[in-house]
């Protein structure tokens, strides 16, 4: 099962920094190690504001206890906490091993919720969840949709993207047929040093 885990790191004050660079050196070493055995699969950096420290992590594991020694195993868990998020499988995702066009540009995240839709016919939103499928299948064989989960709640689901820049992003968003009954969230993504990259997905 994978996990999408937002880490935040808060570094006593009076720590010196010595110490700090040598947990940050040690966390790296320890995430090639987890990297290896297939338990971390990507990290990321959202958008931080001036002196927060904030990753987020795609896990795998059997189960959530699983999950949470590997967490613990890490050396900035004394300093972070961590909020866990459990990713199911979607329909319309195109796997981990599945290759689409080259699209380059950075990663987004984005949280997609279905809201209410009291009073469209069932037959209207049978017809966009289907269209929604196709769609979604050309956009991964163009290299812009990567992965896509199931989150808890109903109707709600978490897509990896990559495009050019933010304004494309939002054109795909829109082109999607069930955009008028989603409600959506969009985190654009930078770079972390120890991500083991898209090609460890």
């Amino acid at each position: 099962m994978e996990y999408l885990v937002t880490m935040t790191t808060r570094v006593p004050e009076g720590t010196s920094e010595a110490e700090v660079d040598d947990v940050r050196a040690r966390e790296a070493a320890n995430s090639r190690g987890l990297v290896e055995k297939g338990q971390l699969l990507r990290l990321w950096r959202p958008p931080l504001q001036p002196g927060e420290w904030r990753t987020l992590g795609l896990f795998a594991a059997p189960d959530a206890e699983r999950l949470e020694q590997v967490l613990a195993s890490m050396p900035l868990r004394v300093w972070r906490h961590d909020e866990v998020e459990p990713l199911m499988p979607h329909p319309n995702d195109p796997g981990p091993d599945f290759v689409g066009g080259s699209v380059t540009g950075p990663e987004f995240l984005v949280n997609f919720a279905l809201v209410a839709t009291d009073g469209t016919p069932s037959r209207a939103l049978e017809d966009a969840t289907a269209a929604e499928a196709v769609r979604t299948k050309e956009l991964a064989a163009q290299g812009h949709l990567v992965r896509l989960w199931r989150t808890p709640g109903e109707g709600r689901a978490l897509g990896l993207w990559r495009a050019r820049d933010a304004a494309e992003m939002r054109t795909i968003l829109g082109s999607l047929p069930l955009t008028p009954w989603l409600q959506v969230e969009t985190t654009p993504l930078s770079e972390h040093p120890n991500d083991p990259g898209p090609d460890r997905d």
